[in-house]
């Protein structure tokens, strides 16, 4: 009996990789652009808030978007809207401080530090921030993810599917450049010369002064 092929309807229909993938992308755009308003108001210039050297992506604002969805995305219709809150408050204030631990052990620096701020949480996050994350985490669950949901799947199959392994495969480099970049921007830092060629090519590509200006807010430890 021949196998009848399954046809795609939709693009990134449902809950899948995919879409999870297209909202991570859409996350860290929107991060970027959003830190880099805010930044010309309170600067009155225009300072760079990627967190990846290639494109205006911050992958710490794409992570926290799909941690919402992931998380409480699912059943966030069949809870409170107070526990929602309380719950993106958790998810975004935890997500914040594990991100400031793992860059400062993995990469011995840091591109925020609330020490001083009121009610912080070890410099890494603040009650206060928290509770904008809640707010975030509200406006994601019932408003944005449901419509870019339902946007994404109106990309057309054919493009959609031509798209969609270009870009992952730029984002996996993208990241996987900038942040051994960053290692190595750590390790000489620390007087630590290259082990590999690779480590020398990146020493080359990627010194100091071009990470720095890739960086502009990161501090590294000496």
């Amino acid at each position: 009996m021949e196998k009848v092929k399954k046809v795609e309807r939709r693009f990134a229909e449902g809950y899948c990789f995919k879409k999870i993938f297209f909202l991570f992308l859409i996350g860290c755009i929107v991060g970027t652009y959003y830190e880099e308003i805010l930044m010309l108001f309170e600067m009155h210039k225009w300072v760079n808030r990627s967190g990846l050297i290639y494109g205006p992506f911050n992958p710490v604002y794409g992570l926290g978007f799909i941690l919402f969805v992931v998380l409480l995305g699912k059943n966030y219709k069949t809870r409170p809207w107070y526990v929602n809150y309380l719950l993106s408050c958790l998810v975004g204030g935890i997500t914040e401080f594990g991100l400031s631990w793992f860059e400062e052990v993995a990469f011995h620096a840091e591109s925020w530090d609330y020490t001083g701020y009121f009610l912080n949480i070890g410099g890494r996050t603040t009650i206060p921030f928290m509770l904008v994350w809640g707010l975030g985490g509200m406006l994601i669950l019932y408003v944005i993810y449901p419509w870019l949901s339902s946007w994404i799947e109106r990309i057309p199959v054919r493009i959609g599917n031509r798209l969609y392994p270009i870009i992952l495969i730029f984002m996996i480099l993208n990241m996987c450049i900038s942040y051994s970049a960053l290692f190595r921007l750590g390790m000489r830092n620390q007087g630590k010369p290259p082990m590999t060629i690779v480590g020398e090519m990146l020493d080359t590509v990627y010194p100091d002064e071009f990470l720095h200006k890739a960086y502009p807010n990161l501090v590294v430890e000496k």
